[in-house]
This record gives C-alpha cells, structure tokens and sequence, in this order.
C-alpha cells in the first residue's frame, strides 16, 4: 500500500471553506483508479492544522490522480485559501531486504 501525508495549515476562519473543498476532492477520488481510501485529522494541540492520509494500492494510481485535471481545479482553490502551494509527502511500508 502507498500512503500520501498531505499536512495544510489553515487560516482562522476557512476551516468550513477548506472542508467543503476537502470533500469535493473526496468526492472526485472515490472513482479513482487504485484510491483506497483518505481521512482528514486535526491536530490537537494546532487546532489550524490539518492532516490527510490517502492509501492507494500503488504509487502509480496516485501520480494518475496528481495529474488528473478535475483534482487539479480544486486543489488550486485550496492553495489560494491557504495562501501557498500544497506539499504531498508520499510513504509505503519497508521492504524486507532479503
């Protein structure tokens, strides 16, 4: 499994606006090639900063989804609400070296 950690920092007073464009990426995902699934956390202690985790089966599947145009527009709503450019930072399990 490929996991995508995508960490926003959000502007007092957007958080309802942010959510509504979460869900709409959400949304357009769920059709998605190899989207397993995506949770949106709030930090509690940083209660401005979000965290998403997106599983996919492969990293691949992911990259379709990066490119993907529909995926492209909403995610440049959100970054003009953030006021800068979304950060993905992508893991998998260890392999075993055998």
């Amino acid at each position: 499994m490929f996991k995508v950690m995508i960490k926003r920092t959000v502007p007092q007073g957007m958080e309802n606006i942010l959510a509504d464009m979460i869900t709409q990426l959400r949304v357009a995902v769920s059709g998605q090639k190899g989207y397993i699934s995506g949770e949106t956390l709030v930090n509690t202690k940083k209660t401005n900063e979000y965290l998403v985790i997106s599983n996919w089966d492969k990293e691949t599947d992911w990259e379709n989804w990066l490119s993907c145009e529909q995926r492209k527009n909403i995610q440049s709503k959100i970054d003009g609400v953030l006021g800068k450019e979304t950060v993905y930072e992508t893991y998998e399990y260890p392999h075993k070296v055998l």
